[in-house]
């Protein structure tokens, strides 16, 4: 019942005598939005503050049913259809669960859904059953087909890795993976070394994407793991400027050597926070 309420709401706030914002807006403009709600989604999860988590879920719900909305509008589908569209998807790519075929692990399980995906490209082919000669048919399906180039190329490069373990091009241990990195490092070591800034682009990328490869490996979202070091990185920065401007000056104006210590001193107040916010969670529950 919520649901249509919320679909009702966006198709008055669109209508003639609604929000002239909302009457604005188009797919294009709403881009930026629905990025930032998914990360505000992520935001809310880490911390921990379910009524946050549950109010971000419904600001990104919102932008799918904007977007249904002027697709309605303009007699493409309707919020109905988006609905409708990920249930049948979501049986279709069950038959584990809903049919007769049978998984024996979450392994097997991504193995047949990306099956399932290629089969689902393949129906969908332009011309397909039109009796196309082998030399003028379409190239086969690539397991790599249907991840957005417009993706952030560290996203891009797990799902391209995670794509590829699931039939079994995979490294055997975390081991092999590491010993990758540093090998990719070596080469970008000697690429630096030749002064050529496009062998050391091209390395460099070969030394991130190793290290995608890594995080994936040891089941650690990559770009969540970038944010979060990011926001250490930011936190632990402001109270190096907290730092200088208690000694009465500016970060710029402190010697590189002393921004040193008040980066160990930021690590070291960062720790016993985490520390004692931890002690205090435990008395919580106790």
């Amino acid at each position: 019942m919520w649901f249509e309420r919320l679909v009702e709401l966006q198709a008055r706030l669109r209508a003639p005598n609604g929000c002239p914002w909302d009457i604005e807006q188009t797919h294009l403009t709403l881009r930026t939005y629905l990025i930032e709600e998914a990360y505000e989604v992520l935001e809310a999860l880490e911390s921990g503050d379910d009524a946050k988590f549950a109010e971000e879920l419904g600001d990104l719900l919102l932008q799918v049913v904007f977007h249904a909305q002027i697709a309605s509008e303009e007699k493409r589908f309707t919020a109905a259809d988006v609905v409708r569209e990920i249930h049948q998807k979501m049986v279709r790519r069950h038959p584990h669960v809903f049919g007769e075929k049978r998984a024996k692990d979450a392994k097997e399980v991504l193995k047949n859904w990306e099956q399932i995906k290629a089969e689902e490209r393949r129906a969908k082919e332009p011309g397909k059953g039109t009796g196309l000669s082998v030399e003028t048919a379409k190239a086969p399906d690539s397991l790599m087909d249907g991840i957005p180039h417009t993706l952030p190329a560290v996203m891009q490069g797990f799902q391209l890795t995670r794509r590829a373990s699931r039939i079994g091009f995979d490294w055997d241990n975390v081991e092999g993976v590491v010993e990758k990195l540093q090998e990719e490092l070596a080469e970008l070591g000697k690429a630096h070394t030749s002064q050529s800034h496009q062998q050391v682009e091209e390395e460099l990328g070969d030394v991130l994407f190793a290290a995608v490869n890594l995080s994936r490996f040891l089941k650690v979202d990559p770009e969540i793991a970038l944010k979060r070091a990011n926001a250490k990185f930011t936190t632990r920065f402001r109270e190096m400027e907290r730092l200088a401007r208690a000694s009465g000056r500016s970060l710029s104006a402190v010697p590189r050597e002393e921004m040193e210590s008040f980066w160990n001193q930021a690590k070291e107040s960062e720790q016993q926070n985490a520390a004692r916010g931890a002690a205090k969670r435990i008395s919580t529950r106790a």
